[in-house]
């Protein structure tokens, strides 16, 4: 391991602190303020400075990120809210966004994009003969089951931080999916390892989908910084793209009054069967990459919220098209999980440090396609 430049065995480690925790470490606390008071949090620390908070009582999402003190995960100044605060229907099924902070808000398991009334007579229960969705699914505000949290040895001798949690959305005559997430972090690592496996409970097939809000803020997202991709084509972009101009690959300073601007890219995975997606600093310094499976998830969206207060990227894979529940069940699209069947995704976000990182990620996917102007 290199601890603060030094190269150390475990053991020799050891030697020279009497507690791990003193360089990195995981610690279980309780958030006890405001509209996060009562939310169970899992604070993880490297010892090459980068630092996460999982939210066990928020779906085992991740909350705070920082490397070396700079903010990596985005806040959007909605704190992490307890579920208990959380109204589902609310706002036309916008009441989401109330609950949307820090790096990682999944959408899911069974709906994922914007809200609609969809059959649910397949639960053969008749005084339900259909069922309401609001904006993303009802994933974010149920609370985890803590199953583990404890440091493990790894595959190349170097400690692994690693927290397991579960998720079960379930109702009577209804859905019956539990999510089962793993995160990893190398005790000296600059990388999140995340696990998702979503399996069906219930005995009758049940519509899945999955979508990862991956939300990036200043300073890995400043004036200057680039979307790199590889980008066969894009699918689908929203009405306020062409109104502003605002290009999707290199970013503006924060713009007031900014309406979000939202696109689906059809990205190429790479030879190992990944998409991979960066943003990097205009002067190279530092920048963040994510990769994913691309059979699992194999839709990307790229959310570019560039307004005054709220300046963030949210790079989103997804299992299923920008249209969304109603025309994946119209198109045959839709996954249905049947008694026992699983969907597993792995994801991995890395933190680049210095322009030799940034330009080899870079020149790597761009190596696997170019992107459009």
């Amino acid at each position: 391991m290199n601890i603060f430049g030094a190269d150390l065995s475990a053991a020799q480690l050891a030697e020279r602190t009497g507690d791990l925790s003193a360089v990195a470490g995981i610690r279980q606390v309780v958030l006890d303020n405001g509209v996060e008071r009562g939310v169970r949090a899992i604070d993880l620390r490297t010892s090459a400075g980068l630092e996460l908070e999982v939210l066990v009582d928020r779906a085992f999402d991740l909350g705070s990120a920082r490397f070396k003190g700079a903010p990596l995960g985005w806040r959007s100044g909605n704190g992490f809210r307890h579920p208990g605060l959380h109204e589902h229907n609310d706002e036309g099924g916008l009441s989401w966004l109330r609950a949307l902070d820090g790096l990682l808000v999944s959408g899911g398991l069974d709906h994922t994009l914007f809200g609609g009334e969809v059959d649910a007579t397949r639960y053969a229960y008749p005084p339900k003969q259909s069922v309401t969705h609001g904006l993303h699914g009802r994933l974010t505000a149920i609370p985890a089951r803590l199953l583990e949290a404890r440091e493990v040895p790894g595959a190349t001798g170097t400690p692994v931080l690693r927290v397991v949690g579960e998720v079960v959305q379930a109702t009577s005559f209804g859905e019956h999916l539990r999510l089962t997430r793993t995160i990893e972090l190398d005790f000296d690592g600059r990388q999140i390892r995340l696990h998702d496996v979503v399996d069906n409970l219930g005995f009758e097939p049940t519509p899945h989908m999955f979508l990862y809000h991956l939300n990036i803020g200043w300073p890995f997202v400043d004036e200057g910084t680039e979307f790199v991709a590889p980008i066969a084509r894009m699918l689908w972009e929203s009405d306020s793209c062409a109104e502003q101009g605002i290009s999707y690959r290199t970013l503006p300073a924060p713009i007031k009054g900014f309406v979000e601007q939202v696109r689906e890219h059809e990205l190429v995975a790479g030879p190992d069967g990944r998409h991979r997606v960066a943003l990097i600093a205009a002067d190279g310094s530092r920048g963040a990459e994510v990769a994913w499976e691309a059979a699992g998830m194999p839709h990307f969206f790229e959310w570019q919220n560039l307004r005054s207060g709220q300046y963030a990227v949210g790079l989103e894979p997804s299992t299923h098209h920008v249209s969304g529940d109603g025309a994946a069940r119209e198109n045959g699209s839709m996954t249905f999980l049947e008694h026992g069947e699983s969907r597993e995704y792995s994801t991995t976000i890395t933190v680049l440090e210095g322009e030799a990182e940034t330009s080899a990620v870079r020149e790597a996917i761009r190596a696997i396609h170019g992107q459009p102007e």
